[in-house]
């Protein structure tokens, strides 16, 4: 399986250790983590955890990848197909370890750079992700949430396809959820 993949934009990469500047820039931002986080991270905190984020399941295929504008060779943010964490407030990343895809639901994300917001990159990452998802992993359905107030994730996801589902439980909140078919996809 091909775990690094492009877009006309975009190069796709699994997160790795050489990866501490992006997460510092990404997590230290107030704005940046606003709606996936409580709190800013220290760089201290996130070398601490990378190792964690850098795990891979089924076979490579569920993960963190590290988007590269090619244009520039800039990191400008990552997109994720995680296990869907519902009574925790983070990912459970026990369930990142060896060939398997977890039995739950398989969720795909993204989160950007400010400074390569509002170009479409979001789109474009999570049009690509669904993309992998479905042609190279065995899934037959991916899901999202985000927070209430962040209308702008919302409309990328339902952009990319995604039928929004109204309320769901998930992160340990009450927050909009979204859902994808592999059938559903192969329509759009």
């Amino acid at each position: 399986m091909k775990l690094c993949f492009e877009t006309d934009r975009l190069q796709f990469d699994p997160l790795s250790l050489d990866d501490l500047d992006l997460t510092v820039e990404q997590f230290g931002d107030p704005e940046v983590v606003k709606h996936v986080a409580d709190r800013t991270y220290t760089e201290a905190e996130l070398i601490e955890e990378l190792p964690l984020y850098i795990r891979r399941a089924g076979d490579g295929c569920i993960g963190i990848w590290r988007l590269t504008e090619k244009a520039t060779g800039e990191k400008i943010g990552t997109a994720i197909l995680l296990p869907m964490p519902i009574e925790k407030d983070d990912t459970d990343w026990g369930l990142l370890d060896g060939g398997d895809i977890s039995d739950g639901d398989i969720e795909v994300g993204y989160i950007l750079k400010r400074s390569a917001w509002g170009k479409g990159f979001a789109t474009e990452a999570c049009t690509r992700m669904l993309r992998f998802a479905f042609e190279a992993t065995p899934l037959d359905v991916v899901v999202a949430c985000t927070a209430t107030d962040n209308t702008a994730s919302q409309h990328v996801l339902t952009k990319c396809g995604m039928k929004p589902l109204g309320t769901i439980h998930a992160y340990q909140e009450d927050i909009p959820g979204f859902r994808i078919t592999k059938d559903e996809w192969r329509r759009l």
